[in-house]
């Protein structure tokens, strides 16, 4: 399975910028079976769900789904969505035939207030394509361990995000963190550039379950990148090196 990670720098609230800058990144590679996109990739990360939401049948999923649908590839971003009156950090995963599964970010940044205006996620999903089991992450997520914690359950986590570079070697740790513990590829992606928040400069990569990197965008640069993973060596590794059959149990609440 190929994966493209688009490392792009969105314009804050300038949705028709954002997207078009992501069309100029796609046609610059060779094709992918998964393109991933960074938190709120199509306004910016905002702590005001009002002046940034879409419902899923809004302007931002319907690229999603015609990209999907153009590239035979699924396409995967968060936004803020709005639902039934109630606001969400929703990661959203199109496959090519238009169809959408989603996820719910869990752990709502109190420091940035996001808290405060966003609805938590309550249930853990995992996504199946091509073959592959993909648990879907959002930024301060990673921070959560339990939450992510594999019981054989997920090949491929991804990771989007708008991570500042104030706490860039956490991030970068942390990755390698969730890789190795939970024996599975992980993909990830942020941001680059500056707004009312912080500044941020990328790291997005793939990492190996051993914890290498397969592929990593360079510091500061809007760029999109491709590496291949490969399920059967994560079984193979399993297989000789049983971390996840050893693991305490405990129960997290999961969609089926």
């Amino acid at each position: 399975m190929i994966i493209s990670l688009l490392q792009s720098n969105p314009l804050s609230l300038n949705r028709d910028r954002n997207l078009n800058d992501l069309d100029t990144l796609i046609n610059s590679g060779n094709g992918a079976d998964i393109y991933i996109l960074p938190e709120m990739f199509n306004t910016g990360f905002c702590t005001d769900p009002k002046l940034a939401f879409e419902t899923v049948e809004g302007k931002t999923v319907t690229w999603m789904r015609d990209r999907a649908n153009r590239y035979n590839a699924a396409f995967a971003g968060s936004l803020a969505v709005k639902e039934n009156g109630s606001y969400f950090n929703r990661f959203c995963f199109v496959f090519p035939d238009g169809k959408l599964e989603s996820y719910d970010k869990r752990h709502l940044f109190s420091y940035s207030g996001e808290d405060k205006h966003y609805t938590k996620g309550e249930i853990r999903k995992v996504i199946e394509f091509r073959d592959m089991r993909i648990l879907p992450q959002i930024c301060y997520d990673l921070r959560f361990p339990v939450f992510s914690r594999n019981y054989d359950s997920y090949d491929l986590a991804i990771y989007v995000g708008s991570w500042p570079l104030s706490r860039r070697e956490v991030w970068d740790i942390l990755l390698r963190a969730r890789a190795i513990e939970n024996q599975c590829y992980i993909a990830a992606v942020n941001r680059v550039g500056k707004d009312l928040y912080g500044e941020y400069s990328g790291g997005s990569c793939l990492i190996d379950p051993y914890g290498n990197d397969l592929a990593h965008c360079r510091d500061n640069k809007v760029e999109m990148i491709s590496a291949s993973i490969d399920k059967e060596a994560i079984y193979s590794f399993r297989l000789k090196f049983p971390v996840l059959s050893d693991a305490d149990q405990y129960t997290i609440k999961q969609d089926k």
